[in-house]
């Protein structure tokens, strides 16, 4: 599948979701952009380093950064792999003089460690279909135009309190918290 390079274009607090922020990244070659909702912390930690703020003590993304250098070990690249149920898959292709690895990560930490190791950001043609938008030159945004002939239907809404409580138990568990807060989300809307 072709990778689509991706930028940062920027970070902003959003009032759709308490305590989450959205991050905009664009096509490099294109005027498509990705919005990408993620927690504080890691919005604090992209943040830090796009503004060249150095903390006192290393952040877990530095402390990350330091040990691949001191290990010999590089990032290479971030891919924005899949997006499934609203949740984005990102893997960090990583290597050292013997081998290149591929690690599952969050998406924002895989950005907050990209940026760090000045890699490239990639995504496919599929993700930027699915969640992707134009943004005029009037500022006003747009999806793009779907290829496939349906949309997907909104799977949460189809499950049950106590299976979506069940769900979200089971993402704090695994610690994967943007799926249990959207999980958590859909709850608080039934229950108003």
């Amino acid at each position: 599948m072709k990778k689509i390079e991706l930028d940062i274009i920027g970070l902003s607090y959003t009032q759709t979701q308490s305590g989450a922020y959205a991050l905009l990244l664009g096509e490099i070659d294109g005027d498509r952009r990705l919005p990408v909702i993620i927690g504080a912390q890691e919005a604090q930690a992209i943040a830090i380093h796009l503004e060249n703020i150095k903390p006192p003590r290393p952040l877990t993304h530095d402390l990350f950064l330091n040990m691949a250098i001191g290990f010999n070990v590089n990032l290479v690249e971030v891919v924005i792999l899949k997006l499934e149920e609203g949740l984005f898959y990102s893997e960090l292709v990583m290597e050292n003089s013997l081998t290149t690895i591929r690690i599952d990560a969050r998406t924002s930490d895989a950005i907050a460690l990209a940026i760090r190791f000045s890699c490239p950001i990639y995504t496919n043609e599929d993700i930027l279909q699915k969640a992707g938008m134009y943004i005029d030159l009037d500022g006003k945004t747009k999806k793009p135009k779907k290829t496939k002939a349906k949309k997907k239907k909104n799977i949460l809404k189809e499950k049950s309190m106590e299976e979506l409580e069940k769900l979200m138990n089971k993402a704090i568990e695994e610690e994967n918290y943007e799926k249990a807060s959207l999980y958590r989300d859909e709850i608080n809307i039934r229950k108003k």
